[in-house]
């Protein structure tokens, strides 16, 4: 899952999934697999039959999640490896919805009913819809699910605030900083939950831990806006405009520690999330997106490689899981053909410490899961 300001906060929520469920009609499913960096790419559609456009947005090791467009309607679902696995879990009554994280039995998202948002958790099927959106608040979504955890935005007295849950609208924690003009929260991992604020007109990648007073101001030196999108055991990804262009970056932990993945030549790149030290996005070069994998330096960057079969335009990539040796990244490829999304998923094996020499690249500590 590509993919992603938010008084822009709303705005560019919807954008994002404008820009990458494009209605159109999709070709069938395939597997192919590319030879990058010493190790082969296997390639596997998860585009749901029947569907006009798809995407996966994040997994776990047996589970996939996203959105798919089923009969003209944004769809949330829930994928187990394949395209036919597809268990469509848009809610009675919604208008359209989407699934943006996954945690063991727990999918997390929106469902839009009577025109408003409305953060809502699912365990597996669309009549396990329930909302957990705050008392008093007119509209609402949830990014991102972990360890009990759940973050997003809730629009409570007309201001857009970063939030956490525990499980019910009424475990809700508003992390909207003192000051702000609003705040949204796209994801936690071990007690720290990142995403954006804007504050003295600026809006500012962020970083807290479990309150609204913990609040940590990331934007980095020179940008007008930035917002942080992933965290992984300290480490935080997403994006800085600098220079007029928005540039994927990572951080850890303060905006001093910037790091910028922007390759020369592009007009865009967002980092969307990490794991153990590896970063996944998208770069748009040549008016055409390309999923992108680093592992920590602009230097590293890899582009992820596109189906043999068919005719293939622009790719983004969502989210990372490393287990042992295998890395898995999840996303969307664009078919040329049709002008249609497609889910898709990366799988390779990376070599375990000891092997690297083979490779030529960065050795990995024993990996921790975090979903």
């Amino acid at each position: 899952m590509p993919t992603h300001a938010r008084t822009r906060s709303v705005k560019e929520r919807e954008q994002m999934i404008n820009r990458f469920f494009p209605v159109a009609a999709i070709a069938a499913g395939f597997a192919a697999s590319t030879a990058i960096a010493g190790s082969p790419w296997v390639i596997t559609s998860l585009h749901p039959a029947g569907a006009t456009s798809s995407q996966v947005r994040e997994l776990t090791s047996t589970t996939q999640v996203g959105q798919s467009i089923i009969g003209g309607v944004f769809s949330a679902g829930l994928w187990t490896g394949s395209a036919a696995s597809w268990v469509n879990l848009h809610p009675a009554g919604a208008s359209q919805s989407v699934a943006w994280s996954v945690d063991g039995a727990q999918q997390v998202g929106r469902a839009v009913f009577g025109g408003a948002g409305t953060a809502g958790i699912w365990t597996g099927s669309a009549a396990s819809w329930t909302s957990l959106s705050p008392a008093g608040a007119t509209s609402s979504d949830a990014f991102a699910t972990r360890d009990g955890m759940q973050v997003g935005t809730a629009t409570i007295g007309g201001v857009i605030s970063a939030g956490t849950w525990t499980g019910s609208a009424a475990s809700w924690v508003n992390l909207h900083p003192a000051g702000a003009g609003n705040s949204v929260a796209y994801s936690t991992h071990a007690g720290q939950q990142v995403g954006q604020s804007q504050t003295a007109g600026v809006t500012s990648a962020s970083l807290w831990t479990g309150s609204a007073a913990s609040w940590i101001n990331l934007n980095p030196a020179g940008s007008t806006f930035s917002a942080a999108y992933g965290v992984f055991d300290g480490e935080q990804v997403g994006r800085a405009l600098l220079g007029g262009a928005f540039h994927a970056g990572l951080w850890t932990g303060s905006a001093a520690s910037w790091v910028d993945l922007h390759p020369a030549g592009a007009t865009e790149s967002r980092a969307i999330d990490n794991q153990d030290g590896w970063q996944v996005g998208y770069a748009i070069l040549g008016g055409i997106s390309e999923a992108s994998l680093w592992n920590g330096s602009l230097a590293s960057r890899e582009v992820l490689p596109l189906p043999l079969v068919g005719s293939w335009g622009g790719s983004g990539a969502n989210a990372i899981l490393i287990e042992g040796t295998t890395m898995t990244i999840v996303g969307w490829g664009l078919n040329s053909a049709t002008g249609g999304t497609e889910a898709l998923v990366w799988t390779r094996q990376i070599p375990a410490p000891g092997a690297l020499a083979l490779f030529g690249i960065t050795a990995l500590a024993a990996s921790r899961r975090r979903r």
